[in-house]
């Protein structure tokens, strides 16, 4: 089972100014924050928040198709399986694409006989959804920008202009163009705590919809820039959210009090704020 459980003794961190600030990358900021602003939902107080939350209906589904990213930028491909993979494996209706490279050339010789039957799932991958992506694999992962006639597009700063990861948007229409509803909302500063609490909660009480929040690592003390995660749950009495980071090996899942995730998505990436996707199905 991926999930571990440990103990955490609760400590001030303190981590270092930010340089960068793409998706998925890896610096943070000096900021001081109060031990119980962020829980690791391992440690003991965590524990007690699940079992007593009352909005955590979407934690189980996420749970059981949780991955971790594949590479420091798939932070979106990475949050978008797990949501698709929740939403669509076992739906009979839907016929999910199978992710061939899963096999090398020296596996392949092995089933090639076999003509009716594939050892593949059927399930969403941090490969194949860029079948589906508007933004592609090679632009995620750093390609260059191109104007329409094959121009390289250069900064101010001279170099040759790229957009690693996802934006907020581009990020929803990735779900869109697989078929989902993808309710983009952009964390604005003229828009109230209360506002964004009350949607995220809403959304966490009711199954076959889920959140996908977009928000600055160094804000939470985490080392890294810009990120995607899934949201599992909200617990009540300490007014914090899950968050199911998609980076183990980097940042637990942790309890995030509402005013300051808030504050994390209520910061700027490239053209604008963050902010969190609302999804749910649709038509494909």
């Amino acid at each position: 089972m991926f999930i571990t459980l440990k103990k955490y003794t609760s400590v001030t961190i303190y981590i270092v100014i930010a340089v960068t600030l793409n998706a998925c990358t890896t610096t943070g900021i000096a900021q001081k924050i109060t031990d119980q602003a962020i829980v690791s939902w391992g440690a003991d107080k965590g524990v007690k928040r699940l079992e007593e939350s009352q909005y955590k209906v979407d934690f189980f589904k996420l749970a059981n198709h949780f991955e971790s990213q594949n590479n420091k930028l798939f932070c979106g491909p990475a949050s978008a399986t797990i949501v698709l993979n929740a939403l669509r494996v076992r739906n009979s209706a839907i016929r999910l694409p199978e992710d061939k490279s899963l096999l090398n050339d020296s596996d392949q010789k092995f089933i090639a006989a076999s003509k009716k039957w594939s050892p593949l799932f059927q399930r969403y991958t941090q490969n194949n959804i860029f079948l589906k992506s508007p933004k592609s694999r090679a632009l995620v992962l750093g390609e260059v920008l191109q104007d329409a006639k094959g121009t390289v597009l250069i900064g101010s700063n001279g170099k040759a202009k790229k957009d690693r990861g996802f934006q907020l948007r581009q990020f929803g229409a990735l779900f869109t163009a697989h078929g989902l509803s993808a309710q983009i909302v952009v964390v604005q500063q003229s828009m109230s705590d209360q506002e964004i609490k009350a949607e995220l909660i809403a959304n966490l009480r009711t199954g076959d919809d889920y959140v996908i929040i977009n928000y600055k690592r160094k804000v939470l003390n985490q080392p890294g820039g810009g990120h995607l995660s899934p949201l599992g749950a909200y617990h009540k009495v300490s007014d914090s959210f899950l968050v199911m980071d998609v980076t183990p090996n980097k940042a637990d899942w942790v309890w995030v009090k509402s005013e300051l995730l808030i504050s994390a998505m209520r910061t700027f990436d490239t053209v604008e704020n963050r902010g969190y996707l609302l999804l749910s199905e649709g038509i494909e």
